[in-house]
């Protein structure tokens, strides 16, 4: 299918943006039902720095958030109704993709990020040829409070700015091999997994991964965001989007598994950085899935995207949501939350992991 170049990445180059099977019935557990997981064992040894995922069937998507204490303003319309999904079990990642990591697939192959590139007049024939700098989207936090109506107001196309580059030239990754690798495109996180002989996972298998055998919990762990006051996700505390007070131990970007694992072993699964799921996304997926009846099985998506928000522009499912997920504005840490991405656009929040 065509990648379109569009969404925030488009938007700044054309306007110059300056300143993201049981004995018996399972339980219910509110609109959940209990995870059933697969008993069947791992099929092989595990390959380096990955973990089993059983596999099994469960309660995809989210309720309602908003009534809650960390909640969020959204009401998560996109990720109902909640309906019954089987994944076969699958090998994943325990962390996000590192910069340590992403540079031996550079070095070994070559490549050439989607933010290193110098964008095409073929893909912005409307642009002033000023415009057409290779670059990427950076979170810029205002000096002061603003209104949360508009995100263009803290994030800014900064020329130079790449995973080598996160916050824009003068920036680098110096020391930062265990921190998770940013300024990542769709396309970017798919030629390291083909190289990794791995691939991207499904939205599926991502949030049965993320839950972690647990039905129906707001988060990875549980429903609380911080049990007996421990932080277990990178997250905004402080005002967003202009200060983050770093409470959680890192005001911004934290390296991979500074957190507690969840149940199945797997680091940063919510928060840090939003990661690349394989899936196109449509705002009524859940809807037509639910309308059939069944239970979904191995889903991998729809064959095309749509977004009422942003008619005409493709994008890819993102999970997990980032160090800038706040009660305030974006609560994408709640578990079956979901985000999406137009391919060709990175930031400084955006990474992946891999799956086999």
């Amino acid at each position: 299918m065509p990648r379109p170049r569009s969404g925030l990445r488009r938007w700044v180059v054309l306007f110059a943006l300056t300143g993201c099977n049981a004995a018996k019935p399972p339980a219910t557990v509110g609109h959940f039902v209990a995870t059933v997981e697969s008993r069947l064992p791992a099929p092989s040894p595990a390959p380096d720095a990955m973990v089993w995922i059983p596999g099994g069937e469960f309660s995809m998507g989210a309720e309602d958030p908003r009534a809650e204490p960390e909640g969020g303003p959204d009401p998560l319309a996109d990720a109902r109704p909640i309906h019954r999904v089987h994944v076969d079990g699958f090998w994943m990642d325990r962390t996000e993709v590192t910069n340590a990591q992403f540079a031996r697939f550079v070095a070994a192959t070559g490549y050439v990020t989607v933010a290193e590139r110098t964008p095409s007049a073929d893909d912005f024939p409307t642009a002033p040829p000023q415009n057409l700098v290779a670059g990427s989207v950076v979170f810029a936090p205002p000096v002061r409070p603003v209104a949360r109506d508009d995100h263009y107001r803290w994030w800014r196309y900064v020329h130079g700015a790449s995973w080598r580059h996160p916050l824009g030239p003068d920036s680098d990754i110096a020391g930062r091999d265990r921190y998770p690798v940013v300024q990542i495109a769709y396309e970017d996180a798919e030629a390291y997994a083909r190289w990794a002989q791995k691939r991207l996972p499904s939205e599926a298998e991502f949030e049965f991964a993320a839950r972690g055998g647990l039905a129906g919990r707001k988060y990875p762990w549980g429903d609380d965001l911080t049990p007996d006051g421990r932080f277990m996700a990178n997250t905004f505390q402080g005002h967003f989007p202009d200060s983050d007070n770093g409470n959680d131990g890192y005001p911004g970007i934290a390296p991979v598994a500074e957190y507690p694992a969840n149940r199945y072993g797997l680091y940063d699964i919510a928060g840090n950085v939003w990661e690349w799921c394989s899936d196109w996304y449509r705002y009524d997926y859940y809807a037509v899935l639910a309308s059939a009846g069944t239970v979904a099985i191995n889903p991998r998506g729809p064959r095309d995207s749509f977004d009422p928000s942003e008619l005409g522009v493709a994008k890819r499912v993102q999970r997990g949501g980032s160090f800038l997920c706040s009660n305030q504005y974006c609560a994408r840490y709640l578990v079956g939350s979901r985000g999406r991405g137009e391919p060709s656009s990175g930031g400084n929040h955006l990474g992946f992991r891999c799956v086999r």
